[in-house]
């Protein structure tokens, strides 16, 4: 069976994929985020993306589970046809929009957002409510940079956060939401090619990592109270937004 068999590929795999697992399992995919610049220290990022998403899928089934009960049913409806319309737009422009480009916008929007979450006081504001609008606009962006560079999460989390739903309501709300995102994206990453042997097996190598990460996740969501959470969400967009600036910029302006 064709696989990756560089160890150095796993010394940086294994603490990607448990970091992604305990990520979505608790921490609404918060630094889930790092999992393929992780990788792409090794191997390419287009192949890292390649054999994260069948892992993910995985980890979305087990949430999916664990998250049964509690989810915002209201926002799923209008943010998961959002997110479609934004992984159509990216699949028919994949040639002419450049990983570089969708990290630097993602990057810029979260941590601003960060910022005058903190400058503004916005963590004393009433919590928002759901809005169509910027539900669907929101959800075809996380659709279209998660397709793009996996970087779903900022836009997400610039929505949802505002309107301070109980801890475990949220997470659900992502693990749903990205479960959905990630069924999604599975037919044209298909056409892309993203799906030949050597991915597929390195997946399979990896996938038995999966459960343990979203089960240290799910752990680690019950013994955290609610404001250090949304403390934590907050810094860890601020944290994340910062990483994207940085790899975004970097790629385009010094390779």
């Amino acid at each position: 069976m064709d696989m990756i068999v560089d160890p150095w590929f796993y010394a940086v795999a294994v603490p990607a994929v448990l970091l992604v697992g305990l990520s979505k399992g608790g921490f609404a995919g918060g630094l889930g985020i790092l999992g393929v610049p992780m990788m792409a220290l090794v191997i390419s990022p287009l192949q890292a993306a390649g054999i994260l998403l069948p892992i993910l899928i995985v980890m979305d089934l087990i949430g999916v589970w664990a998250y049964r009960k509690s989810f915002h049913l209201k926002n799923l409806m209008i943010m998961v046809p959002g997110a479609a319309i934004g992984i159509l737009i990216a699949a028919l422009t994949a040639s002419y929009v450049t990983d570089n480009f969708v990290r630097l916008l993602v990057g810029g929007i979260a941590v601003a957002f960060a910022l005058d979450h903190w400058i503004g006081r916005r963590a004393e504001a009433a919590p928002k409510q759901v809005n169509q609008t910027k539900g669907t606009a929101w959800g075809a962006v996380g659709g279209f940079t998660s397709f793009v560079a996996h970087a779903g999460g900022p836009p997400f989390q610039i929505y949802m956060l505002p309107q301070k739903l109980d801890k475990r309501l949220y997470v659900g709300t992502s693990v749903m939401f990205f479960w959905a995102v990630n069924l999604i994206k599975v037919p044209p990453y298909a056409l892309l090619g993203q799906f030949e042997i050597t991915n597929l097996s390195t997946s399979l190598m990896l996938m038995p990592l999966a459960p343990i990460g979203m089960w240290l996740g799910i752990k680690a969501l019950d013994l955290i109270p609610e404001k250090p959470f949304y403390r934590f969400a907050y810094m860890a967009l601020f944290l994340v937004g910062c990483k994207l600036v940085w790899d975004g910029a970097t790629g385009a302006f010094l390779t």
